[in-house]
């Protein structure tokens, strides 16, 4: 069975739609988490229709950043962050359970610069096997956009916003730079995890608590552009309309 496990992101998006056009049978599953910005939702139904393909929602019991993070006593360390083991990893490993007679090929929409990354997600995985359309055909995160822009399909909110990324809004692995933005945009979220991180008694940047961080702390956030240029269509040629 082939599986994309879809973040709702640019980069998992595109690699969900060429590992799609190679024309095996494979399953696309979703792993909703609460703290998803609420655009989120438009995101993934335009993915389904232009995917072709049914997008399956699974959710944990936990349900959000801050439940799971409560029920661990623990925020994250150099191995990996509470929610990310409660909130997806122990989802996508019951699943695994549940779908045990056979070795799964798993779709991830790592990009050209990750090489890194892939090696330590196939080192951590080794009962499936793993393909990364993104790394195999060289398309990096700004063509993956100009590839999405191009298929006509508004990005989620929160790259235009200036975040790298559609993780979890308040994202318990996010550094300085960061959190100030956060604490701008969404000033609600950021004291409710400078809260989190004192009845836990750990902080999310270990060298200093929310309630402590001084504005100009950290890098700011770049807004991803959008690099399509003659890089226009999927790498088997075709078309990227939606």
């Amino acid at each position: 069975m082939i599986v994309s496990w879809f973040s709702a992101g640019v980069s998992s998006a595109v690699a969900t739609k060429i590992a799609l056009q190679r024309g095996d049978p494979m399953r696309v599953i979703y792993i909703h988490i609460e703290d998803q910005h609420p655009d989120t939702s438009r995101f993934i139904q335009d993915c389904q229709d232009w995917f072709g393909a049914k997008i399956e929602i699974l959710n944990s019991r936990y349900g959000s950043v801050e439940t799971a993070c409560r029920m661990a006593s623990f925020l994250n360390s150099p191995h990996g962050a509470a929610c990310t083991t409660r909130l997806k990893k122990q989802v996508r490993k019951d699943w695994e359970r549940h779908h045990s007679d056979e070795r799964h090929v798993y779709v991830w929409g790592m990009d050209a610069s990750e090489a890194g990354r892939q090696r330590r997600l196939i080192d951590s995985n080794p009962d499936q096997d793993h393909i990364f359309p993104l790394i195999d055909e060289g398309i990096s995160k700004e063509q993956a956009h100009g590839l999405l822009k191009a298929a006509g399909i508004d990005r989620p909110r929160m790259y235009d916003m200036g975040y790298p990324n559609n993780n979890c809004i308040g994202c318990i692995k996010g550094g300085m730079g960061y959190w100030n933005k956060i604490r701008s945009d969404f000033p609600d979220i950021f004291a409710s995890r400078a809260k989190l991180e004192r009845d836990i008694g750990a902080s999310i940047n270990k060298s200093i608590y929310l309630d402590e961080l001084p504005p100009d702390a950290g890098r700011e956030c770049k807004i991803v552009v959008p690099d399509c240029g003659l890089f226009c269509e999927l790498p088997n040629g075709s078309e990227v309309a939606a």
